[in-house]
């Protein structure tokens, strides 16, 4: 697992209580700061001078090269990268929007590889917001926006049919949170989504992967074409992890998503179709009502 993203983001005044400290590291400093969220840490990369990782509370969230903002560390933001790659020809300027923001890791990213794309970033944390802006700065030239609230309360302020892409990567405490895991969630991102647009979401689940079921089945019910991707030992039901839900109302580009998945340094596997279908297996459509956080994470997975 990876990020515990919460919703939101920009400029908000930190804690009263936040504070930036900081111990060396290979010739630089690891920095820390109170969070609203528990304690960030910005750890220097020994092999990259100007990358950086962000812990929460010591669980890994994201990895950010400012010298080359297009390298994504992790396996999962390389399949929300694939997703972004995909969405429309290369270089192509889109409008995304971003549940979740990290250390801004995937906005980074469409700038560097879609110039001119317009961005917001909604993470609630204004605290962390404030912490990556100071040390990890973004491109003054990248239309990014980034605001402070909750991920729901956020995308319920987006314009109809302003995104080509919503990518959610929302976790609080390792869990995502329930009230972003519902059909009524769902109708609110096919709402801000252009016709084509495609969502794409950041999930984490184990065995009997209930919560990834439920997700599936949810994710149908608003769109006709889905695609999810995994590491095998996921699929299997072995052990915790990631995998990377893409809906769209209009046909994905399976294909090559599947290519560049089974090719990554951890290599993984997409299912769709029927096989995604049969995969869901009956799992009922989750509502605001019935809703829960997604699994607790055995302490494993930090280790």
């Amino acid at each position: 697992m990876a990020r515990r993203g919460r919703a939101a983001a920009g400029g908000g005044e930190p804690r009263k209580d936040a504070r930036t400290d900081s111990r060396r590291r290979g010739g630089r400093e690891t920095l820390t700061a109170a969070v609203d969220g528990g304690s960030a840490a910005l750890i220097p990369d020994p092999e990259r001078p100007n990358g950086w990782s962000l812990e929460i509370d010591g669980a890994p969230q994201s990895h950010v090269d400012l010298d080359d903002p297009a390298r994504l560390s992790f396996a999962y933001q390389r399949r929300l990268g694939h997703v972004i790659d995909l969405a429309a020809p290369p270089q192509q300027p889109l409008h995304v929007l971003h549940l979740g923001g990290g250390a801004f890791t995937l906005a980074r990213y469409t700038a560097a590889t879609r110039p001119r794309s317009t961005q917001q970033i909604v993470e609630i944390d204004a605290a962390l917001v404030q912490f990556v802006r100071r040390e990890l700065p973004l491109d003054p030239q990248a239309r990014v926006r980034v605001r402070a609230t909750d991920a729901r309360e956020g995308l319920g302020r987006i314009q109809d049919g302003w995104a080509d892409l919503v990518v959610a990567d929302v976790f609080g405490g390792a869990r995502t949170p329930a009230h972003l895991t519902s059909t009524e969630f769902l109708a609110e991102v096919r709402r801000v989504l252009k016709a084509g647009g495609q969502y794409a979401a950041n999930l984490a689940d184990g065995p009997p992967l209930a919560h990834l079921r439920g997700q599936v089945a949810t994710a149908a019910a608003h769109f006709p074409e889905l695609a999810l991707a995994a590491d095998p030992a996921v699929w299997r039901g072995r052990r915790f992890g990631n995998a990377v839900l893409v809906a769209s109302d209009r046909p994905l580009a399976v294909a090559e998503l599947t290519r560049r998945v089974a090719s990554d340094p951890h290599p993984g596997r997409v299912e769709h179709g029927r096989a995604l279908a049969d995969f869901t297996g009956g799992a009922a459509v989750v509502t605001d009502a019935g809703a829960k956080p997604s699994p607790v994470p055995p302490p494993s997975v930090f280790r």
